[in-house]
């Protein structure tokens, strides 16, 4: 497994279970470890592109600054599913 996959994985399942854990949802909601990083994952990727968007820097956060975006990034991922589902 190439090493950026391994931090990708690693940051995702940590950011996700955090965004997890600040906004706990129902029963009905997906569970899971393939579904918290995945999770995790998309909230860094919505951050960094938005991070980009409005500084027009690629700047990396070291890996505490990488953890906090994406759990920042999958809490609004879980709020807007949220509202789409209601």
């Amino acid at each position: 497994m190439p090493h950026g996959l391994l931090w990708w994985i690693i940051v995702g399942l940590v950011a996700g279970a955090l965004a997890k854990a600040i906004t706990p949802g129902t029963d009905r909601e997906p569970k899971g470890c393939l579904t918290t990083i995945l999770l995790g994952i998309a909230g860094s990727l919505i951050v960094g592109f938005l991070m980009t968007a409005l500084t027009g820097e690629n700047e990396r956060g070291g890996m505490i600054g990488t953890i906090i975006g994406a759990t920042i990034g999958a809490v609004l991922l879980i709020f807007g599913a949220r509202k789409l589902w209601k």
